[in-house]
């Protein structure tokens, strides 16, 4: 099977290098009718250009409207808002309060008191609802309202070192 291999690649660099000299080759003439095909190449640039805003405006507009982690959506659930604040150490995660009612807005202020971490809110099936970067000498804001109860784990999603992977602690969102 090896030897198929070797062949084939064999064959495709001698086309790159065949490809190399013709453009070696031919970079020496002068083109003297070059304005029409200089016209040609940027009338094609440019409907190139309308084309993709057509393909991919509407789409880019689409899924930016319901952005999964906005304010707005955060503060619909009733009641005041519970403030948890979050700190990141290599390796663990230090919340103010470790349950928070459902229902209810949660507003993590998160920052890290070393190095940088990912704050990432799973639920009991380990997807992720809700997330945001920890750094140190920053807080970062987080709004999310949590719809059902159960215990949801806070990993982080960045690697901070050796122990990364033991860096969780859990949150339990209690019913109303």
């Amino acid at each position: 099977m090896q030897p198929i291999a070797w062949q084939i690649s064999l064959v495709l660099m001698t086309l790159v290098a065949f490809g190399f000299a013709f453009v070696a080759i031919n970079s020496g003439r002068r083109q003297e009718d070059y304005a029409p095909l200089q016209k040609s190449a940027y009338r094609l640039r440019t409907r190139l250009f309308w084309g993709l805003v057509l393909v991919f405006g509407p789409a880019m507009i689409y899924t930016l409207l319901d952005l999964p982690y906005d304010a707005a959506r955060a503060r619909t659930g009733s009641g005041a808002v519970q403030v948890v604040d979050a700190t990141g150490y290599q390796w663990r995660w230090e919340l103010s309060r470790d349950h928070v009612a459902a229902g209810q807005p949660v507003e993590f202020r998160v920052t890290s008191a070393d190095v940088n971490h990912g704050f990432g809110i799973y639920d009991a099936n380990l997807h992720l609802v809700a997330q945001t970067q920890a750094m140190p000498g920053y807080t970062n804001t987080l709004r999310h309202t949590f719809t059902e109860a159960g215990t949801y784990k806070v990993l982080c999603m960045e690697y901070c070192g050796v122990a990364h992977h033991n860096m969780m602690t859990e949150i339990r969102v209690v019913a109303q």
